[in-house]
C-alpha cells in the first residue's frame, strides 16, 4: 500500500504543479477588433422616404428608413405571402448546402473536445501482456543451457504533459475560434438561403408577368395585323405595310422563348433550394400579392460589424491565427511531461496479484528544442504572416459589408423614382398608342407613327414591370446585408453576441 500511496502522490504533486504553473500563456491575447468609426451608410444623406407610385399595387408605396431599429429573423414575413412562407419553411428543412454546414459545426466542435480530452487531462491506459520464452545462458556468457518461462504483466500507465507556457491552451483558443468560424459560416448559409429563396421567387413572379403581357402585346398586334390585312383585301394600304406588322408580331413572339427559358431555370434554381427535383411543383407566386415592407429597419453602423455573419466568421479565424502565434512560441520552449506506471508482473499467473509481484515507475521528463534548422523560428514567423493576412481579409470584409449596404440603401431609394419613371412613361405610351391607332384609323396618321407607338408601348410595359420586381428584390437584399436578424434565434454555440 505503500506504493501505491507514494505512486499517486507522485501523480497529484505532478498536477498540482501544472495547475499552478500554467497560467502562464505565451502569445497574444486576442481582442475583437473596435467597430470602425462609421456615422452614415452612403456618401448623400438618403431621404427620410421613398417616392411612391400610384396604380402598381404594393410594389408602388413608400417605404420608410428607421434608423437603428432591430430586424426581425424571420424577415420574409414581411412580405406577407404565405406561399413565400412555405418555401422558406421547406428550404430550410431540406436544403443539402444548410445540411452540410450544420455537419460542419458538429464536426468542428468534436474537433474541439478532443483536443481538450487530449490537452487538459491525463492520459491512462491499462495493460495486460502475456509472455512466452525459450532463454538461453549463453547470451549471459554461461553454458549453453536453455530455460523455458511464462512471463505475465498487468499494468496501469499514467501519462500527462504540463502546459508551461499555454501552447496547448493557444491551440485549444484556436479550435475553439475554428467553431465560431463554422458557427458563423452556418449562420451565413441560412441567411444567403432565405434571401435567395425570395429574390429567386421574386423572379419567378417578375418572368410570369412579363410572359403574361407579352402574351396581351401579341393578341394586340394580331388584332391589328388583321385589320391591316382587310385594308390590304380592299386595296387601301400596300402589302409591304402588313409585313411590315407581320414583322412586329414575330418579333414580339421571339421574345418569349428567352423569357421562358429564364422562368424554366429560376424554378430549377428554386426547386434545388428547397431541396427538391426539378419536376417539383412550386405554389404560385405573383408580383401583386406581395406586400412591400413600408418600414426598412437600418441598424446603426457601428453595429454591424457585430451583426454580419461573414464578418463575424473573419473575426473567428483572425482569432484563430492569433492563437496560433501562441502555439508556434510554444514550440520553442521547454516541454515537461510526467509519466507513471504501477502493476504486477509475474512468472506465474496465480502469483500475479500479490505483494511480490508489484512493480512502478516514475518518470519526469524535460525537453528544451535546440538546434532544428530553424524550423520553429520560420514556423513562428509563418502564424504571424498568418495573421497578418486574417487581418487584411477581416477590414476587406468588413469593407464590402459597408458596401452591400450602402448598394442596397441606394438601390432601394432609385428603384422607387424608376418605378414612378417606368409608370409614368407606360401611362405616356399607352395613351399615344391609343391615339395613334385612331387617327391612322381616320387617316391621320401613317402606319410607322401606329408602328413606333406600338413599340414603345411594349417596351415600357417590360420595364415597369421589371421595375416592380426589383423593387422586392432590392429590399430583400437590404435585410440580408444588414445581417437579416439571425441574432434573435438561438444560433450560438459560445456566446457569439
Amino acid at each position: 500500500m505503500g506504493s501505491v500511496k507514494s505512486f499517486l502522490q507522485f501523480i497529484n504533486v505532478g498536477i498540482f504543479t501544472c495547475i499552478t504553473v500554467t497560467g502562464c500563456m505565451v502569445g497574444p491575447d486576442f481582442h475583437s477588433p473596435a467597430a470602425p468609426h462609421v456615422h452614415k451608410y452612403t456618401e448623400n444623406k438618403l431621404p427620410a422616404k421613398t417616392v411612391s407610385t400610384a396604380f402598381v399595387g404594393s410594389a408602388g408605396k413608400s417605404q420608410v428608413f428607421v434608423n437603428g431599429k432591430d430586424i426581425s429573423s424571420e424577415w420574409w414575413t414581411l412580405f406577407h405571402s404565405k406561399e413565400l412562407n412555405e418555401l422558406i419553411t421547406v428550404a430550410l428543412a431540406n436544403n443539402q448546402n444548410l445540411s452540410a454546414a450544420y455537419a460542419t459545426l458538429r464536426q468542428a466542435q468534436e474537433t474541439l473536445n478532443a483536443q481538450i480530452g487530449n490537452s487538459l487531462f491525463p492520459a491512462v491506459n491499462t495493460e495486460f501482456t502475456s509472455q512466452r520464452q525459450l532463454f538461453s545462458s549463453s547470451s549471459l556468457g554461461g553454458g549453453s543451457a536453455s530455460s523455458l518461462f511464462y512471463l505475465y504483466n498487468a499494468n496501469a500507465n499514467v501519462s500527462y504533459t504540463l502546459d508551461l507556457f499555454g501552447g496547448q491552451r493557444r491551440q485549444i483558443e484556436a479550435l475553439r475560434a475554428q467553431v465560431d468560424y463554422q458557427q458563423f459560416e452556418l449562420i451565413a448559409a441560412w441567411l444567403t438561403l432565405t434571401a435567395n429563396v425570395v429574390t429567386t421567387a421574386v423572379t419567378i413572379a417578375s418572368l410570369e408577368a412579363q410572359i403574361k403581357t407579352t402574351h396581351a402585346l401579341i393578341a394586340s398586334q394580331e388584332s391589328t395585323l388583321k385589320i391591316l390585312s382587310q385594308q390590304f383585301q380592299l386595296g387601301a394600304i400596300s402589302k409591304s405595310t402588313v409585313l411590315t406588322q407581320e414583322t412586329l408580331v414575330d418579333q414580339t413572339r421571339a421574345t418569349l422563348p428567352p423569357l421562358e427559358k429564364s422562368l424554366s431555370q429560376s424554378k430549377h434554381a428554386l426547386t434545388t433550394l428547397i431541396g427538391a427535383f426539378p419536376e417539383q411543383q412550386l405554389p404560385k407566386i405573383t408580383l401583386d400579392k406581395l406586400n412591400l415592407p413600408a418600414k426598412l429597419p437600418v441598424s446603426l453602423p457601428s453595429r454591424l460589424v457585430r451583426q454580419r455573419p461573414d464578418v463575424r466568421a473573419y473575426e473567428a479565424l483572425l482569432h484563430a491565427a492569433s492563437a496560433n502565434i501562441g502555439v508556434a512560441t510554444a514550440n520553442l520552449l521547454p516541454q515537461v511531461s510526467l509519466t507513471g506506471t504501477y502493476g504486477y508482473e509475474s512468472l506465474s499467473f496465480p502469483a500475479l496479484i500479490g505483494p511480490q509481484s508489484k512493480v512502478w515507475e516514475v518518470l519526469g521528463s524535460v525537453t528544451q528544442p535546440i538546434f532544428h534548422g530553424g524550423a520553429l523560428f520560420a514556423q513562428r514567423r509563418e502564424a504571424i504572416a498568418a495573421y497578418d493576412y486574417a487581418a487584411a481579409q477581416y477590414k476587406q470584409t468588413v469593407l464590402t459589408a459597408f458596401q452591400n449596404v450602402a448598394d442596397s440603401l441606394r438601390a432601394i431609394e432609385t428603384d422607387a423614382r424608376a418605378l414612378r419613371a417606368d409608370r409614368e412613361a407606360e401611362v405616356a405610351a399607352r395613351k399615344n398608342l391609343y391615339l395613334s391607332k385612331e387617327q391612322y384609323r381616320l387617316g391621320g396618321a401613317s402606319y410607322l407613327i401606329l408602328l413606333t407607338a406600338q413599340q414603345q408601348y411594349e417596351s415600357t410595359v417590360l420595364t415597369r414591370i421589371q421595375a416592380q420586381a426589383a423593387r422586392y428584390s432590392d429590399t430583400a437584399a437590404l435585410f440580408q446585408a444588414l445581417g437579416g436578424g439571425w441574432w434573435n434565434e438561438k444560433w450560438c454555440v459560445n456566446e457569439c453576441v
